[in-house]
């Protein structure tokens, strides 16, 4: 029993002395001799850039120190970066969160210098730290001729683990209008834009004392707060990009109705939102902008060396509560963002692109499509992301499905817009499965077609339909030879007009022994026919015999005005018995037609 006991002990402090090496520890022998820190709120967007002067006081070198987050932002905290000045260039240094012991509920982040900082030396380093939804709207609610006042919360004081010996903290607000501002501890100043903290000397680690301004800011209030961003890539050239865009104006809610005529007339509503740019690649083509409704047409693109400026104008002005959702895509060729060698593949893009300036993206959701047949899939990402389940992705000619990658990250801010890398391997044979698969099916249907078209697969023949069949056919003939025939009636009318104003017997004889022709040759036609169908036992025959019948007597009444327009020209007849003759076979051609026109209809 007390040999377990002992163990139980032993075990214990082994685990307690584990714990206290795995957990992080704030190094005593480091001070802040100099912090100037810069807190921008002339945006939606809460930045603050500290640039610190790190001292090491203790008897050895250290290599990294730890950096705090205001206690009143850390929740708002969307990007932290910091750099150092090496030669005239920044060097970009690794951030890392960490915890300390008896330090829980702060926002710690471990921050390594590029070499080690040995006892006695300095070195400054610019921490750049940007907070999304941090300024709060104060009124939340405003009318839409009223101004956006905002609210900032935050500390006068540097944050920190470590003494700080002097510090000076500036707010750069929109505009001079300032509604207040905290007006202590003393010294504290304002000029146009500016507002002064400072300076401050020796501060205890930690101090914290509030800092509030509220302000006027009609900047765009824009958020993001949802987005998915599909990149499906290709081996025959092309990457094809869509965004899918849930968008938010976070700023003051719209208190009232919205009145179209006050926006248009007064410009009033100063912090709405009529259109906004995004930036696309360079390459980027094929470019297109739409939402359930269709396409969205109130929108201009400029292309450039450097980029394509994509001018979005929704459909409505956004206020304060109003949402839109659209979505963009384009195409861009692979050649600038896949790179092989031999069989290994490396995607090379922005995990997130430019949406507007100044973005915040609440949720973002990436899904990278390889092509089909990708093995050995690795990817590489700027900073930490959370990876879903992966799938598979069916288009045309796939036979197993398209590798997807599915990635997610919460706000997201410009600094984000960085590279990722996704390698794989691909046989580049498989590039011919397409083709050969587009050859096949094709082969395929050629040989069915053929198969089927010399095969009956009929049991017996059905007579009475394909009798059908071919009186419908000769019906169909015999509409077509009427047609040809009606159409010779007018040509004998042309050909007496003609005749009667020219007196030239010659060429009237000539033209109508031409008619003549096509006359008799349309009408065999139409007496053959009326054969067959007689032959098929159908009942329209009989009907095609009448229209010939009415055919004769109209021929009859065309052959008497041509009687009459040559007894004209030879002067037999005078002029007003030949009007009345030909006035009465006019009739009696008008009559004869209307019967074989009813005749028509009904075969």
């Amino acid at each position: 029993m007390r040999t377990q006991i002992l163990h139980l002990f032993l075990v214990s402090i082994f685990v307690s002395v584990l714990c206290k090496v795995n957990q992080d520890t704030i190094n005593a022998g480091i001070v802040n001799s100099k912090v100037e820190r810069k807190i921008d709120i002339a945006s939606h967007l809460v930045k603050i850039i500290a640039t610190v002067t790190i001292e090491n006081k203790g008897s050895s070198s250290v290599s990294s120190f730890v950096y705090a987050v205001d206690s009143s932002l850390k929740s708002k905290l969307s990007f932290i970066g910091a750099v150092t000045r090496v030669d005239d260039t920044k060097e970009r240094l690794a951030v890392s969160q960490t915890t300390v012991a008896g330090q829980d509920g702060k926002s710690l982040w471990r921050v390594t210098l590029g070499q080690a900082l040995g006892a006695g030396k300095s070195v400054t380093v610019e921490v750049e730290t940007v907070f999304a939804h941090a300024l709060r709207a104060y009124p939340a609610l405003i009318t839409q001729a009223e101004k956006q006042l905002v609210v900032l919360e935050a500390n006068v004081f540097f944050y920190s683990p470590y003494k700080t010996l002097t510090q000076t903290t500036t707010v750069v607000t929109t505009s001079s209008t300032t509604e207040s501002y905290t007006k202590s501890p003393k010294p504290v100043s304002q000029s146009d834009n500016v507002i002064t903290y400072g300076p401050y000397e020796e501060r205890e680690p930690f101090t914290e004392a509030e800092l509030k301004v509220h302000e006027e800011n009609n900047s765009p209030f824009l958020t993001v707060t949802s987005m998915e961003r599909i990149v499906e890539v290709s081996h025959w050239g092309n990457i094809a990009v869509e965004e899918h865009i849930d968008m938010l104006h976070s700023g003051a809610v719209l208190k009232g109705p919205f009145s179209r005529f006050d926006y248009q007339r007064n410009q009033d509503g100063v912090s709405s939102i009529k259109s906004f740019k995004t930036f696309l690649p360079a390459a980027a083509r094929d470019v297109y902008y739409r939402d359930e409704i269709g396409n969205i047409s109130t929108s201009n693109v400029r292309e450039s060396d450097e980029f394509v400026e994509f001018e979005i104008r929704p459909r409505f002005p956004l206020f304060g509560g109003w949402k839109t959702h659209y979505y963009i895509g384009y195409n861009v060729p692979s050649y600038e963002y896949l790179y092989n060698k031999g069989d290994k593949y490396a995607l090379k893009m922005r995990l997130v692109d430019h949406v507007y300036d100044d973005m915040i993206v609440d949720e973002l959701t990436v899904r990278i499509i390889l092509p089909e047949g990708a093995q050995n899939i690795d990817l590489k990402t700027p900073y930490d992301v959370k990876k879903g389940s992966e799938g598979l992705h069916f288009t045309y000619l796939d036979t197993v499905g398209r590798p997807v990658i599915v990635l997610h990250k919460d706000r997201l801010v410009e600094q984000h817009i960085q590279n990722m890398e996704v390698h794989y391997t691909f046989q580049k044979m498989r590039l011919l499965q397409e083709p050969l698969l587009v050859v096949g099916a094709f082969y395929l249907l050629f040989l069915l077609v053929i198969i089927y078209v010399r095969l009956d697969f009929s049991i017996t023949k059905d007579e009475a339909k394909e009798s059908r069949m071919r009186v419908a056919s000769l019906l169909e003939e015999v509409q077509s030879a009427q047609d040809k025939r009606s159409a010779l009636y007018q040509s004998y009318d042309d050909a007496i007009n003609k005749f009667k104003s020219s007196k030239d017997s010659g060429a009237f004889t000539s033209s109508r022994k031409k008619i003549d022709g096509d006359y008799k040759q349309l009408t065999q036609q139409i007496q053959n026919l009326q054969t067959q169908l007689k032959n098929e036992g159908s009942e329209a025959s009989e009907k095609v015999g009448e229209l010939q019948r009415l055919d004769t007597q109209y021929k009859e009444q065309i052959n008497l005005a041509i009687t009459y327009a040559e007894r004209l020209v030879a002067n037999k007849i005078g002029r007003q018995p030949y009007l009345d003759a030909e006035s009465g076979t006019s009739s009696k051609r008008d009559d004869i037609y209307q019967k074989m026109e009813s005749l028509r209809a009904n075969l």
